[in-house]
């Protein structure tokens, strides 16, 4: 997707180091040896972690990542070295040097990302220790290493789109930016759907906020189904807010065009946030099946550090998803078509409009995606068929009708999020109005819906509204 029309190499010739003339085997081996001591030695240092109860602290456990990053980030760069030492073969192809680009960048940042947590453990360790336990505990540890992950991933991932722009190989011909067409509104009519869908926007992140704010104020809501609940509130509010702030300013200005960086961008968080909301689904559904089939076990396995590496797994699955589709994304080029029928950066609407060849898009989009949409589908039926048969062994009226109120407003959001992926995605063979009407639905609509499904139907939520409403009477009295 590079602009202009210029011709750029298809490989890379690597110098190397500088090693005199005839001494090429000696530093072989000696890098070698250097390489293989790094390898086993902290392989050693993971296994030892894992085996020794003793060493299952805080402190170990940052090591036993920071070990498993030395190992990747020495495996990006050495193997390669070695082999050209040994072969005198030094190019390196062009998706070669990408993908060595991105995941040096990945783990050299996790290092550093590493490096500071040990130094904040071994801090607290020293300076409180009387609370250390309580300060590192096993959820605050999992959710640095997360955090860690994300932001090495998303620098990684800027660095590597920000290069992929100017060294695109071959010599091809393509658009600078897109043209945003919109949603099909009518002629005079700009006016109110900009108030509609403003209301619609506002009222979705001022009520996942409000969901927020009384789950981290209300003590009687941290538990796991409202941390989860907090994290789909965030995630709703970054879904909408990728796609609806530009296409309000789109219907409001008449501009429609967005920059090929711009709409990189809008694609990567678009795809994050989106598998963020399947994986949540998932999780939410699974923290239901714990809670009614295995009631008596349920704080036992639902523990803290559990939710967390839930939400974490979520993140990290989401964020790979969503680099692996964007870095695929900028190796296609736009040769003379930059129309997008959409009111967003949506990417099988971008792979239509390439004049590349999207094959392996394709494949991945239907084998990989495919996979990432049916598993959290079947995670959460599989739940509620669970649910539906311990609740059906002791039949109870007033039980059955509750279990199908909560179980019914669950399957109305999942039904309407996974129906119309489906029909955008796998169903549809041409892109028109009611694709853009489908995509509405899952990026404003059920973002807008999920506050009051979820929470303002529920007993805890409105007796944390009324003890809100009744503390702010007060501070204003």
């Amino acid at each position: 997707m590079r602009p202009g029309n210029q011709s750029s190499v298809t490989e890379f010739f690597l110098l190397g180091l500088p090693i005199p003339p005839g001494q090429q085997g000696l530093f072989f081996a000696l890098f070698l040896d250097m390489y293989l001591t790094t390898v086993l030695g902290n392989l050693l240092i993971i296994l030892l972690i894992r085996l020794d109860s003793r060493l299952h602290t805080p402190m170990y456990f940052f090591l036993s990542h920071l070990a498993f990053s030395d190992i990747c980030l020495s495996s990006v760069t050495v193997p390669k070295m070695l082999m050209d030492m040994h072969t005198r073969q030094q190019f390196i192809p062009y998706m070669g040097c990408i993908s060595q680009l991105y995941f040096f960048i990945l783990f050299g940042g996790l290092d550093n990302f590493l490096l500071a947590m040990m130094a904040y453990d071994r801090y607290v360790a020293i300076c409180y220790p009387l609370h250390y336990t309580t300060i590192m505990r096993e959820g605050l540890c999992a959710l640095l290493l997360a955090g860690s992950w994300i932001i090495s991933s998303g620098s990684a991932l800027l660095h590597t789109v920000l290069i992929v722009r100017l060294m695109r190989p071959g010599n091809q011909s393509s658009v600078s930016k897109f043209l945003l067409l919109g949603l099909p509104i009518p002629p005079g009519q700009q006016g109110p759907f900009f108030a509609l869908f403003l209301g619609m926007y506002l009222t979705t992140v001022l009520g996942n906020l409000l969901i927020i704010l009384l789950i981290k104020l209300d003590s009687r809501l941290h538990t796991p189904m409202y941390f989860f609940l907090s994290h789909l509130a965030f995630s709703d509010i970054s879904l909408s807010s990728v796609t609806v702030p530009k296409m309000l300013m789109n219907v409001h200005t008449w501009q429609q065009s967005i920059s090929y960086v711009g709409c990189i961008s809008q694609l990567f968080f678009f795809l994050v946030f989106g598998g963020l909301d399947n994986f949540l689904l998932a999780v939410m559904a699974y923290d239901r099946y714990m809670a009614i089939c295995h009631p008596l076990h349920y704080t036992t396995i639902m523990r803290e550090e559990l939710c967390v590496l839930l939400v974490a797994g979520s993140w990290i699955i989401s964020c790979c998803n969503a680099l692996l589709h964007t870095v695929l994304m900028t190796r296609l080029s736009f040769c003379a078509n930059n129309v997008i029928t959409h009111f967003f950066c949506e990417l099988s609407v971008l792979l239509k409009l390439s004049c590349s060849d999207i094959s392996l898009n394709e494949l991945v989009l239907f084998a990989e995606g495919g996979v990432l949409s049916v598993l959290p589908l079947a995670i959460i039926f599989g739940s509620y068929i669970r649910i539906g048969t311990i609740i059906l062994k002791a039949p109870s009226t007033k039980r059955l009708l509750k279990a199908l109120s909560t179980c019914g407003s669950h399957l109305l959001v999942v039904s309407l999020f996974y129906g119309t992926l489906a029909g955008v995605y796998f169903l549809s063979s041409s892109w028109d109005s009611k694709d853009i009407i489908a995509s509405v639905m899952y990026t404003i609509v059920t973002p807008m819906l999920n506050p009051f499904i979820y929470s303002l139907r529920n007993r805890d939520i409105k007796q944390g509204l009324e003890c809100l409403s009744t503390g702010l009477k007060k501070l204003i009295c």
